[in-house]
């Protein structure tokens, strides 16, 4: 009876592992298939994007153009941030001229010290954006990151 037994261990060991190697290679195709920008979630896509620091804890995202991205930006720092992203002629804008909150455009976001944003964001064309807090001194401390947008 104990030869058996020990047969049959070896088995159980081996569908184990063989369970444990699966539920690994599916996580594994999980995390491949949400892209290199984050979860996708219904068609969305979902970027969190952590402030630390005074800087993006995440310099660069991958996105498709014509597919809704919404961006989760937590400020972990005790002073406000923004996250305004665009193309160069955006951020001379910003550059210039300071506002010091902003509404209601999803590419413009002020966020506050220890609090989260969420805006939802539809690249229409591919290319590079970048995304500069341009509070004072902030740009200039390395405060950017960039989303690079393909077909």
């Amino acid at each position: 009876m104990s030869g058996m037994a020990a047969r049959r261990r070896p088995g159980r060991f081996a569908l184990a592992g063989g369970l444990a190697l699966a539920l690994g290679l599916a996580g594994i195709a999980a995390v491949w298939a949400a892209g290199p920008a984050g979860g996708a979630r219904g068609g969305r896509v979902t970027v969190d994007l952590r402030i630390r620091y005074s800087h993006f804890e995440r310099s660069s995202v991958t996105v498709r153009a014509g597919q809704p991205v919404t961006f989760v930006i937590a400020n972990g720092d005790p002073i406000d941030h923004e996250w305004i992203v665009g193309d160069a002629a955006v951020h001379e804008h910003h550059r210039a001229a300071s506002e010091p909150v902003h509404g209601t455009r999803p590419t413009e976001v002020s966020i506050e010290a220890g609090q989260t944003a969420t805006t939802t964001v539809t690249f229409a064309r591919p290319g590079t954006y970048l995304y500069i807090c341009h509070l004072p001194g902030h740009e200039a401390y390395g405060m950017v990151g960039q989303v690079t947008v393909t077909e």
